[in-house]
């Protein structure tokens, strides 16, 4: 320590002279003691008197007892003025000490905060600085001493103060992104201010502390233009896809529609299969167009749900329906088992849950050779909790085990080689499952290979959507035996018939059918009208082998409907159109006579549709394309009507205005996008003029190859009385104009 000497130089001064008075003191008191004494002696030895020397000689020795007290007495202090002067030497030493250490930790501890390249502020209760560190001071290129009593804003950093109020309790965090405008250009700082009020004094202070963030900045800015790049590149892509599309779909529209008319005239088998083979390939182009579409809509995030009520039974029955020719004409069963305990409607969007149905139940068709597919629809849970669950069972090659998760992948699929027997973008699987997510649900599959995979739907159904009565025993004592080389179909009617309080029996012979006829007290036996002969042999052959009265129907496929008058000479009270409505066979076999349901069954099953109208219509077509304008007219000329063409909305209204007192057309099939005028401005000026008028509206029927519930609901929404979505089906056209003529 260099200043050790330095700290004893003040005390070596003051106590040498105090000691060297003291000294002197003494010996003055010393001689005149002895001196006095002395005389004493002498006073006596001349022959003074005796007292005066006595005196004399006591006050010397007394002088000298005092001499040597007062002696004793300043070593005495002089001892306890070294000790203190000692001590105090070591606490002086000690304090330089911790002086010496708290200078260096503090030089540390700025050596360190500069290091960190932070910005450290220290301001008081006005805002002027008190303290920054040498790294805010380097900024401004100056010296923190030179920034003292100054304030942000003087060097144009904006960071207001937090009002008192706000750390009335004793203090406040806040935080903000500040820029700093230096020589070197703009840089940003996140700025940490801790605001504290002294409860002692009351004294406030703001320290803050604050980090440079200029990269992360530019980076969020760089992030941000990508973002906005990638958002652009993806709004381009989807446009791009939209328009493709729909040039693509307009002529394939005009391809399938010509395909089924050139089907219904007079061709020879090479040029039906020909003819099949367009159409099997178009609607394959056709899927896969919508499948790109729909990806293409989640991958830029304008994938949005439309939740309406919606029926589950009708939805599935519907979609299986659909799918119904596909899987007869690879002669795979398909069969459909909805619970009697599944909501009547739940909230959903149908037009995507039947989205994700075709797409699984057409998966399974597809990879189903032999055997077929059960689609059951169940509930699970209470209250808010309940779900239904949509499960599409097949008997085709099954799944290996690595295989169950990669197949909802885009573009994969379960087989991947180049000798795949199946072709497919495979996009449907990851489509579905988005869907699923969407509507808060999920998609599982269990499978193995070689024996089959289950693919369940799962979606909520929330207690508070209308629910179906609770399951009756309707069928309760009522049994059926149900003889048919397809057990999958059986199954599900058996299925049916044990949810309603029923019994079923599956036979496979017409001797265990007799069978189980005899074993049980079985009513009824359905026969697969695949099975039975034109002379009606195996319903005889049945009713021979057992003694009581048994009511028979058969099942058909549609291509049967041209037997029905052979099948009720046969013996049979009435038919079942596959795929089976599990409705229809209940109120068939509820019937009293089920001789005379036969006309009803024909109405009401699945299969039914309209006939035509009685009489002609007269109908406006509004179609802007040619080839869709020539399909839609030959095929309702076919049908016996009679067609007008317009080729865009106004001339739709015109043509609606001029004909009003001369003869109103009975159905108006208006195109949704065409030139001049589009469709509906054309239906709003349509009901203006009729509302004006005081004229009963017309019903107008709306084509759109956009099949969404959105702009289903919306043409709705602006007056039309229905929809009809691209490519057209002839059949389906017909069965739609003249529904809507009949319910005007």
């Amino acid at each position: 320590m260099g200043q050790e000497p330095k700290a004893d130089e003040p005390s070596a001064g003051p106590v040498s002279a105090k000691g060297a008075s003291g000294r002197l003191a003494f010996r003055l008191l010393v001689t005149i003691s002895a001196c006095v004494t002395l005389l004493g002696f002498v006073s006596r030895l001349t022959g003074g008197p005796l007292f005066l020397a006595i005196a004399l000689v006591c006050a010397g020795l007394a002088g000298l007892v005092a001499a040597r007290w007062a002696q004793i007495q300043f070593q005495r202090s002089r001892a306890r003025e070294h000790d203190a002067a000692a001590r105090t030497h070591a606490e002086i030493e000690t304090l330089a000490d911790r002086m010496w250490e708290m200078q260096e930790s503090e030089e540390r501890f700025h050596g360190l905060i500069d290091a960190l390249g932070d910005l450290v502020v220290h301001r008081d209760r006005a805002g002027r600085i008190v303290y920054v560190n040498a790294v805010f001071a380097g900024l401004f290129g100056t010296s923190p001493r030179n920034l003292a009593g100054r304030t942000l804003a003087e060097l144009g950093i904006e960071v207001g103060l937090v009002p008192d109020a706000a750390f009335a309790d004793g203090e406040c965090l806040s935080s903000t992104d500040v820029p700093i405008h230096t020589g070197g250009g703009t840089r940003w700082f996140s700025w940490i201010e801790l605001s504290v009020r002294d409860k002692s004094n009351g004294a406030v202070s703001h320290r803050a502390i604050a980090r440079d963030i200029t990269a992360r900045k530019r980076a969020e800015k760089s992030m941000s233009a990508a973002k906005a790049r990638a958002e652009d590149a993806s709004r381009a892509k989807s446009q791009f896809l939209a328009t493709v599309s729909h040039e693509i779909r307009t002529p394939m529209n005009g391809i399938m529609g010509m395909a089924k008319l050139l089907a219904d005239t007079e061709l020879t088998p090479e040029q039906q299969t020909y003819v099949g083979a367009v159409s099997t390939s178009a609607s394959a182009l056709l899927a896969l167009i919508d499948d790109l579409l729909d990806f293409s809509k989640i991958e830029a995030g304008r994938f949005e749900l439309e939740p309406l009520p919606t029926s589950a039974r009708e939805l599935v029955e519907n979609v299986v329906e659909l799918l119904a020719a596909r899987a007869y004409g690879k002669n795979v069963g398909l069969g459909c088992h909805v619970s009697p305990d599944v909501p009547a409607q739940f909230l959903a969007d149908p037009g995507r849950l039947r989205q994700v149905l075709l797409n699984l139940i057409g998966n399974a068709i597809k990879f189903t050779d032999d055997g077929g597919v059960l689609v059951s629809v169940t509930t699970s849970g209470t209250g808010a909790a309940r779900r239904i669950a949509f499960a599409v069972a097949d008997t085709g090659p099954g799944l290996r085990e690595e295989d169950l998760e990669r197949i909802f992948r885009e573009f994969e699929q379960a087989d991947g080689t180049s000798t795949r027997r199946h072709g497919g973008a495979g996009l449907g699987l990851a489509i579905s499952r988005r869907i699923a997510e969407a509507m808060g649900g999920k998609i599982t599959v269990e499978s193995t290979e070689g024996e089959g995979s289950v693919f369940t739907l799962d979606v909520p159904a929330p207690a508070d959507t209308e629910a179906e009565a609770q399951p009756s025993r309707a069928l309760a004592g009522f049994g059926v035996v149900v003889f048919s080389h397809n057990i999958i179909e059986a199954e599900a009617i058996a299925l049916t018939m044990r949810a309603h309080g029923g019994s079923a029996a599956i036979a496979r012979t017409p001797e265990e059918t007799i069978e189980r006829l005899r074993g049980s007290d079985a009513r009824a036996v359905l026969i697969d009208a695949a099975l039975e002969s034109s002379d009606g042999r195996m319903l005889a052959r049945v009713r021979g082998g057992v003694d009581r009265e048994i009511a028979a129907l058969t099942l058909i496929a549609p291509t049967d409907r041209g037997r029905l008058a052979e099948f009720r000479a046969n013996g049979y009270e009435t038919f079942l159109a596959r795929p089976v409505r599990g409705e229809t066979l209940v109120r068939l076999l509820l019937q009293r006579e089920i001789a005379t349901s036969g006309g009803a069954a024909s109405a009401a099953g699945p299969a039914g549709r309209r006939t035509s109208a009685s009489g002609r219509l007269n109908v406006l077509l509004a179609e802007d394309n040619e080839i869709n304008a020539l399909l839609a007219r030959v095929a309702l000329q076919k049908a016996g009507h009679s067609v007008d063409v317009v080729t865009n909305g106004r001339a739709a209204v015109d043509a609606v205005i001029e004909t009003a007192s001369v003869r109103r057309y009975d159905v108006v099939l208006m195109d949704l996008h065409m030139p001049v005028m589009d469709g509906l401005d054309a239906i709003a000026l349509i009901r203006k003029f009729e509302d004006e008028k005081g004229l009963p509206a017309i019903p107008i029927v709306v084509l759109s190859a956009d099949s969404q519930e959105a702009t289903r609901h919306g043409v709705l929404a602006h007056g039309a009385s229905g929809f009809v979505t691209k490519p057209l089906d002839p059949a389906k056209l017909v069965e739609a104009i003249e529904g809507h003529a009949a319910a005007a």
